[in-house]
């Protein structure tokens, strides 16, 4: 596992010690929302939307600013068209390989909501800005991956858990870890208790970076009953007036929420019965039964109303669904629940500009306007607002305005106490126009203000589309003792010797043998096998590893004689060959390099001359004294200045090699030590020179002798 700690006063190893941060969209804006995150080589995309006030490529997020191409994972927040709309263009027209996550809920309104946008898109927009086709759309449908709230998922190193978000069915908060550094990212989120979602989780661990939504800025909402008494005061007033009201909303979202709302109080009061509800949106009426399928996936309340009625809440007693506006009778009062919220296009617009004219109509604004829409445009009241039509006509408004927020987001009251609980030491704004965020921004840094020039400091940022923010983070690494390894607890300074397993960020030590159990990785064997051609007999080959080895095991085979080496490398001679095998690793490498020098000089070698020659009486001359010599010339070579001669020098010499002493007797030619591996070396170098030096008895018959040169030797003919 990775340690984290934040650093205010270091400066960063490497550029992997800074966490970046960049807003391709939704900063210092509200639409488009897109934000990378990049930290130790892992990159994050949280949300690919598009701008509702902006048509073809110029809604995007600045996606040319970024190299998509990085990206690993790319989490959808929920499924409004400013968050994920963008989706299927960035999954089959960019470069993006990542993968993407959603929720259940998400991913099963993700393509109704956005064949609705391609099919609305294509009828408003020329060839050249439609951003995709429904075949794209299908094509990234098939690579979206659904996740439960509360469940973890590790993808590439970068680990991410979902929270209920409270804004719409299926919204999350995600929160992200990448190389031991927490990051919230809360998307769109509410505080608020309404009829239908859970309230915007708190996460059990607190965050180094919080990524938090500021659409309201410091504005304050009216409390939620209060809301709904003046909604509800507003409708009766104007239908009693024989007016018509008209209610522009997202079609999923808070039109369920108010649906709720105007079915429970139409069923409490019996005298309006006859005054119609409709909710005009064909998307809105195909994803009502996403709604009713994951009612265990709201609140409490609804749950109960759920399980003690026995009926779904969404199947609606007094509200119809109005599929066309042909056959809609506009002959008196009603209510008139109608998408999209922001009135560009759409059932909601047509009705605008019908219902306009005449005083006694009521349009009730309940959701979030964004800068450059109609719905924030005629929050001014004017006198006259512009056709869909175009053509310069302009249509007169006589109707009142009311704006009625019933949109899930947080405000500031909400938002302020969330940052305390959350309690992160960066904030990082997103999702809010340029003037509510600064507000924001302002107001918590006056909050935070005592803590700054302490370890505690708070540090908040309002970055504009594509500026990066970068947070110096320095991780102390840590690596896990695990498998046979931990069976007792270390010591203090005990030294640990394993195999270190690194996975993305995550460090442990084991030994070989748990490998597989403890990493999943499995360990292989190499077998090296070397042959040489050559003749040479297998008792010489023998003689010469002896020489360097002191003394070889037996290994021989059916395929021919075999010797072993330090329980390490085998040699295996054949007729006309030598090969030597051996299991591979830095030490039996070192070990077959050097049995593979011997065995090349063999042929070469002047001893194996001589000991291939038939020996002679060649040194049946000398005296004792000059054997002796000659043998210390032998030792001498072999074991240089651990040679020591004892107390008469004739008697013979004593080996000192570390601890160990060998001691060689030469009246008796025997070798004396307890360490049995330098005993048996010594031994076999003596034997050797005192066959090579000293003179052998051999059959007179066979031989005879040249008195010219003692290397001279004929051999008889039998014959």
């Amino acid at each position: 596992m990775s340690v984290k700690r934040q650093a205010a006063d270091f400066e960063p190893v490497d550029e992997s010690d800074y966490l970046e941060f960049i807003a391709l969209g939704g900063g210092n804006e509200v639409g488009r929302s897109c934000h990378i995150i990049n930290y130790k080589g892992k990159t994050v995309m949280l949300d690919a939307g598009v701008h509702p006030a902006l048509n073809g490529l110029a809604a995007l997020p600045f996606y040319d600013d970024y190299d998509i191409s990085t990206v690993d994972v790319l989490l959808i927040s929920h499924f409004h068209l400013d968050h994920a709309a963008s989706l299927p263009y960035v999954m089959t027209h960019t470069d993006f390989k990542g993968r993407v996550f959603m929720t259940h809920p998400t991913k099963a309104i993700y393509r109704w909501l956005l064949s609705d946008y391609v099919r609305v898109s294509a009828i408003s927009s020329t060839d050249a800005s439609t951003l995709y086709t429904d075949a794209d759309l299908n094509a990234s449908f098939e690579r979206i991956e659904a996740i439960d709230y509360h469940s973890t998922t590790e993808v590439e190193g970068i680990k991410f858990t979902a929270y209920h978000a409270g804004h719409v069915l299926g919204a999350a908060m995600y929160f992200i870890e990448i190389g031991g550094i927490k990051i919230l990212f809360t998307g769109d989120y509410s505080r608020e208790e309404d009829r239908h979602l859970n309230v915007a989780e708190v996460p059990t661990e607190r965050p180094d970076i919080l990524i938090t939504e500021s659409t309201y800025g410091t504005s304050t909402h009216q409390p939620r009953i209060e809301k709904e008494t003046r909604l509800l005061n507003v409708i009766t007033k104007t239908i009693l007036n024989g007016g018509r009201c008209l209610l522009p909303v997202f079609s999923l979202g808070n039109a369920q929420e108010l649906l709720l709302i105007l079915d429970e109080y139409w069923q409490n009061h019996a005298e309006l019965d006859g005054i119609p509800v409709f909710y005009a949106s064909s998307l809105a009426r195909k994803c009502l039964a996403v709604y009713q399928t994951y009612i265990n996936m709201m609140n409490d309340s609804i749950r109960k109303k759920f399980r003690d009625d026995k009926s779904n809440p969404f199947q609606f007693k007094h509200i119809r669904s109005l599929k066309n506006l042909e056959r809609f009778d506009d002959l008196g009062p009603c209510v008139m629940v109608a998408s999209p919220g922001m009135l560009q296009n759409g059932v909601s617009r047509e009705l605008l500009e019908r219902w306009a004219p005449e005083a006694k109509n009521a349009l009730i604004l309940t959701g979030y306007s964004v800068d450059g829409t109609l719905a924030k445009q005629i929050l001014n009241e004017p006198s006259e607002f512009p056709s869909i039509a175009g053509g310069g006509i302009k249509v007169p408004r006589r109707l009142y305005v009311e704006e009625i927020s019933f949109a899930a987001h947080v405000d500031y009251k909400q938002n302020s106490e969330f940052i305390d609980l959350v309690n992160a030491s960066n904030i990082i704004l997103v999702h809010g126009e340029q003037t509510n965020m600064g507000r924001l921004k302002s107001a918590l840094l006056s909050k935070y203000k005592d803590l700054r020039q302490t370890d505690n400091e708070v540090k908040v940022f309002n970055p504009r589309n594509s500026e990066e923010v970068r947070l110096p983070f320095r991780g102390v690494k840590v690596a896990k003792v695990m498998g046979s390894l931990a069976a007792k607890p270390p010591m203090d300074g005990q030294i640990i010797s394993g195999i270190l397993v690194q996975k993305n960020f995550e460090m442990s030590i084991m030994a070989a043998d748990d490998l597989k159990e403890f990493s999943g990785l499995t360990t292989s064997t190499i077998i090296q096998r070397q042959s040489v051609a050559t003749e040479v007999s297998a008792e010489l080959v023998k003689f010469h590893l002896e020489q360097m080895f002191g003394s070889v095991k037996d290994a021989s085979v059916a395929g021919g004689v075999g010797y072993n080496i330090m329980d390490s490398v085998n040699v295996l001679c054949k007729p006309k060959s030598i090969v030597i095998e051996w299991e591979g690793n830095m030490l039996n490498d070192a070990i077959a390099d050097s049995v593979l020098a011997i065995v090349l000089s063999v042929d070469s070698s002047p001893m194996s001359v001589k000991l291939t020659s038939k020996p002679s009486h060649c040194n049946a001359h000398l005296a004792r004294p000059e054997k002796i010599e000659r043998v210390l010339v032998f030792l001498d070579s072999q074991f240089g200045s651990a040679v020591e001669p004892l107390e008469h020098p004739d008697d013979g010499v004593y080996i000192k090699i570390d601890e160990h002493v060998a001691t060689v007797d030469f009246r008796s030619m025997d070798v004396i030590c307890s360490y049995e591996p330098l005993r048996s070396r010594v031994k076999h170098v003596l034997e050797r020179a005192v066959d090579t030096i000293l003179p052998l008895e051999f059959d007179e018959d066979n031989y005879e002798y040249s008195d010219e040169s003692n290397s001279s030797i004929t051999i008889k003919s039998e014959a």
